[in-house]
């Protein structure tokens, strides 16, 4: 992966992790600026590493379903400016559909990679991409999940 790709990446998981966390960051909500950049900067490696993954991931299912040869795939600057662009202007919060519509768009370009790389048919590709993306996103759901509820401390009891 080149640095360019890299770069790519790690500003598509800022955007993503601004996208989720603003809302619960914003004035007013007590969290400092210095905790919210943090938790924005461990956001975005976390989104920027699963981006990462997408396509080995993608790789690895296409091997299950079928034989792929040896050349692997991955992100190329043509590949990761849509997703730049998808999480540039589709905030998780500002709308789910708009969100959805734009990934299937990035992952069909993965598809497209994906099905020149292995030979397989386009709809076996498409499968395996999405196969990898929804398992990354439950995998990733699940870690934010857990990291909220060990972070959250328990609302203290009334006094009686």
């Amino acid at each position: 992966m080149s640095v360019f790709v890299a770069v790519l990446l790690l500003l598509a998981g800022v955007s993503e992790a601004a996208g989720r966390l603003l809302p619960i960051v914003a004035p007013g909500s007590g969290v400092s600026r210095s905790k919210a950049v943090r938790m924005i900067l461990a956001g975005a490696v976390v989104e920027a590493a699963v981006f990462a993954l997408w396509p080995l991931s993608a790789w690895t299912v296409a091997g299950l379903v079928g034989s792929a040869n040896t050349t692997g795939l991955g992100w190329t600057p043509g590949l990761a400016a849509p997703l730049l662009l998808a999480a540039i202007l589709a905030f998780p919060m500002l709308g789910p559909f708009l969100h959805l519509v734009l990934f299937v768009g990035v992952g069909a370009g993965l598809a497209d990679a994906l099905h020149a790389a292995t030979g397989q048919g386009w709809w076996t590709a498409a499968g395996c991409v999405a196969v990898a993306g929804v398992g990354l996103g439950i995998a990733v759901e699940a870690v934010r999940r857990l990291a909220v509820r060990l972070n959250t401390a328990p609302l203290p009891e009334p006094a009686t």
